[in-house]
C-alpha cells in the first residue's frame, strides 16, 4: 500500500497528518484516525517509560540508555556544573529503512520506497 502526502505546509510529518492520511486513505473517521493516531504514540510512550524497547520491523527499534552523569560548563559564564545521570530515548533506523533513505535501486540491495511526497 502507497500512501501519498500531497502538500505539506511544514516540512515535517505531524501527527495531524497522519491522521489525515488515515481518513483520506484508508477511510476512517476523523475522530477514529485522530485517536489511532494517539493510541500508536502513546504506546510507544508507555513502553519506553516502563524501559522497554519497541521494536517496528522494517523502521527501526526506539531504545531507553541511562546515560551517566559527566561534568559540565555554562557557555556563558564558564562555571563548572555537574550534569546528573539521565535516561534518554534513542532511535536506530532499521537496514530496511536506511537503504530508502540512501535510495538503492530495487534489486541491487534495495528495496521500492513506499512513501511518496507531491507537490514540491
Amino acid at each position: 500500500m502507497e500512501f501519498t502526502i500531497e502538500a505539506l505546509e511544514t516540512p515535517a510529518l505531524t501527527k495531524a497528518q497522519l491522521a489525515d492520511l488515515l481518513f483520506e486513505q484508508i477511510g476512517l473517521n476523523k475522530r477514529e484516525a485522530k485517536d489511532m493516531v494517539e493510541a500508536f504514540f502513546d504506546l510507544i510512550a508507555a513502553r519506553l517509560i516502563e524501559g522497554d524497547d519497541v521494536k517496528i520491523s522494517g523502521f527501526g527499534n526506539f531504545q531507553i540508555r541511562t546515560k551517566a552523569p559527566r561534568p559540565g560548563r555554562n557557555p556563558r559564564t564558564g562555571e563548572h556544573i555537574p550534569i546528573g545521570a539521565r535516561r534518554v530515548a534513542t532511535f536506530h533506523a532499521s537496514a530496511k529503512l536506511k537503504e530508502q533513505i540512501h535510495g538503492l535501486p530495487t534489486g541491487e540491495g534495495g528495496t521500492s520506497v513506499e512513501w511518496s511526497v507531491e507537490g514540491e
